[in-house]
């Protein structure tokens, strides 16, 4: 199908593959979904090449039986310590006889705000405008067809390590897709899982994946501030293993099944069967020693995290709350840790607006792989739109362009 996009979210502990379209009532339409264990990477950042192509060709082969179709390209979500998110502005003066601020203006103050110095061993992967100001008026989403002399943006661009992100291309093309652009995960997430009025109140979402945590903040529509922690679910995993002397494999599955964040939120007379290791047989414990475990670590996340909202400077103004999302979100009593930490709303975000196989894809776990999937599609039609408006004059282009800043920023 000419219009199928896929959204590939090579993680730390799984690779999650989407497939999609646009159906006739201009709904996305989710139509196949594919899953691998991914142990290739470390925290977010590829160790080994082989095991990441393998994920992802298992993942994608997967989604495209299901789809009933196959695919040549995919929209690749990165993350990891190595992405660094920094706020900038630039200013420029209206130069045109009529003052009149045109997509032309636009580009050139947008690229006069990426002027940063950046390491040779990094490169831009978004530049996110947050908003414009003219002349002394502030606070402008959209200034295209405004008079004034003098044009400012503030945006936030988010920059990443060009070998990981090289290695991330890599293991695609080698896999035999082609990839059609890199977005920062969270970003990603944010589309599937936030609303407008959330994004324009002030909201901050925490996806909490396998080998890291990642913070968006929006304020007015537009990101504030991102960070990445290097840590997330797989460290619960380690602890629970240590903890109840099981092997991995068994404390992720333990984990999932009969984990809980909060101690108080479980029965005292609960109790689960735990795998031994050395060929001994399993035994029974109470479900509370389980939340035990994982209380702290759970706690010790959103900690960190409450530190980074302080460092943005943003925490008390994010109305919205905060919004969990990820595979971590999804461990019994995620919330309440997390409002205990942060004293402000929380809520667990999953994929909205969507159709097709909506109830298969309806945890936190698949946000990143809907929310690139979105993303793609918005893409392909913002550069479908822009080729086919060329020969319209700056006008038509104008419109295009209005479209795409209300879409994301």
């Amino acid at each position: 199908m000419e219009d199928t996009i896929v959204g590939l979210d090579i993680g730390t502990t799984k690779t999650c593959a989407v497939i999609g379209f646009v159906n006739e009532n201009n709904q996305i339409e989710v139509t196949g979904v594919g899953i691998a264990p991914s142990r290739g990477l470390k925290n977010g950042v590829i160790i080994n090449i082989d095991n990441t192509v393998s994920s992802i060709v298992k993942a994608i082969e997967d989604a495209e039986l299901m789809a009933g179709t196959e695919v040549g390209a995919a929209y690749v979500g990165v993350t990891g310590q190595h992405i660094k998110g920094e706020n900038s502005k630039g200013v420029v003066a209206v130069s045109n006889r009529q003052r009149t601020i045109t997509p032309v203006e636009i580009k050139r103050v947008i690229e006069a705000a990426q002027a940063v110095v950046i390491p040779v061993d990094r490169e831009i992967i978004h530049v996110l405008s947050k908003e414009f100001s003219v002349d002394d008026q502030t606070g402008i989403k959209d200034p295209i067809g405004m008079s004034g002399v003098r044009l400012e943006a503030e945006v936030h661009i988010i920059t990443g390590s060009t070998t990981t992100i090289q290695n991330l291309l890599k293991s695609a093309n080698r896999a035999g897709y082609q990839c059609s652009d890199v977005i920062f995960a969270p970003l990603a997430s944010a589309e599937a899982t936030l609303s407008r009025d959330e994004k324009e109140l002030g909201v901050a979402l925490i996806d909490i994946g396998g080998g890291t945590t990642d913070i968006v903040v929006f304020i007015e529509g537009g990101v504030a501030y991102s960070s990445v922690l290097s840590i997330g679910g797989i460290h619960v995993t380690s602890d629970i293993s240590i903890g109840l002397r099981t092997p991995i494999e068994s404390a992720e599955v333990i984990k999932k099944k009969h984990g809980a964040s909060v101690v108080d939120l479980v029965d005292a007379s609960e109790t689960i069967e735990v795998p031994s290791v050395g060929g001994r047989a399993p035994r029974r414990i109470f479900r509370q020693e389980l939340a035990q475990i994982i209380e702290p670590r759970m706690l010790e996340i959103m900690e960190m995290v409450d530190r980074e909202l302080a460092r943005s400077g943003k925490k008390d103004i994010l109305a919205a709350g905060i919004v969990l999302t990820g595979g971590g979100a999804m461990i019994e009593g995620c919330v309440e840790a997390a409002e205990r930490v942060f004293n402000m709303p929380v809520r667990v975000g999953i994929p909205r607006d969507i159709a097709g196989l909506k109830d298969v894809v309806a945890t936190p776990q698949y946000a990143n792989g809907v929310g690139l999937l979105k993303y793609g599609i918005k893409m392909s039609r913002f550069r479908t739109k822009s080729k086919s408006d060329r020969s319209g004059g700056m006008g038509s282009f104008g419109t295009k362009f209005r479209k795409f800043l209300d879409n994301y920023f």
